[in-house]
C-alpha cells in the first residue's frame, strides 16, 4: 500500500496528515477554514487518494500559517507514499469545467518541484478566506510533494467556482498521473533511472 503519515509541529501550527494513494477518496479533514475544509474535500474526492488531515494553528491572526503548514506537510506525505515512483504513469493533465469556469491543469511527477500559477481572482476573499492563499497552499504543496504543476485559470467570473476548478482539475490530473502503469513494469518512468533530480 502507498500509504504515509506526517505530523508538522511549530510554534504557529501543529498538522497532522494521513494519505493512501489508492484509496477511494475518503476524507476527513478539520483545518478551522471551513472553505479551505471544502477544497481539500473536493482534492481528496476526486484524486481517488484517501485524507485524514488535522489543523490546529494561529487562526486568530489569519489562515496563513495553516494553509501553507497543511501544504507542505500533506506534500511531504505525497511524496512519502509515493516511494520511487516506479511504475506510475507520471504525466498527466486536464481540462476541468464548473459552470461558467474553467481551468487547465498539467502536472509531472518528477521529483522535482515547480509551481506555475496562472489564475486570479476578482475579490480578496470568499468567505473570511483570503484568495491568495491558494497560491501559497498551492506553492507549498508543490515544493514537497516534489511535483511540477502548472495551473491557469483559463476563464471565469465566480470566485468560488474558480478555485474549486483548480483544487479538481489538480486531484483529478494527480489521480492520473500517479496511478500505477501496467505497461511500465514496475520500472521508473525516465531514461535517468531514477526520479528526483
Amino acid at each position: 500500500m502507498r500509504t504515509s503519515s506526517v505530523v508538522r509541529n511549530t510554534k504557529e501550527t501543529r498538522i497532522s496528515v494521513e494519505v493512501n494513494l489508492d484509496g477511494t477518496g475518503a476524507y476527513d479533514v478539520k483545518t478551522g477554514a471551513g472553505f479551505f475544509d471544502h477544497m481539500l474535500e473536493q482534492l481528496a474526492r476526486h484524486s481517488l487518494i484517501d485524507m485524514k488531515i488535522r489543523a490546529d494553528g494561529d487562526t486568530h491572526i489569519d489562515f496563513h500559517h495553516t494553509v501553507e503548514d497543511t501544504g507542505i506537510a500533506l506534500g511531504q506525505a505525497i511524496r512519502d507514499a509515493l516511494g520511487d515512483m516506479a511504475g506510475i504513469t507520471r504525466y498527466a493533465d486536464t481540462h476541468l469545467a464548473m459552470d461558467e469556469a474553467l481551468t487547465r491543469c498539467a502536472l509531472d511527477v518528477s521529483g522535482r518541484p515547480f509551481l506555475v500559477w496562472d489564475v486570479s481572482f476578482k475579490r480578496d476573499k470568499i468567505g473570511e478566506f483570503d484568495t491568495e492563499l491558494f497560491e501559497e497552499f498551492f506553492r507549498a504543496f508543490t515544493m514537497n510533494s516534489g511535483i511540477t504543476l502548472h495551473l491557469a485559470n483559463l476563464y471565469g467570473t465566480n470566485c468560488h467556482h474558480i478555485a474549486e476548478t483548480c483544487f479538481k482539475a489538480v486531484a483529478q490530473t494527480l489521480r492520473k498521473a500517479i496511478e500505477m502503469d501496467v505497461r511500465q513494469s514496475g520500472r521508473i518512468p525516465t531514461t535517468k533511472g531514477q526520479l528526483g533530480g
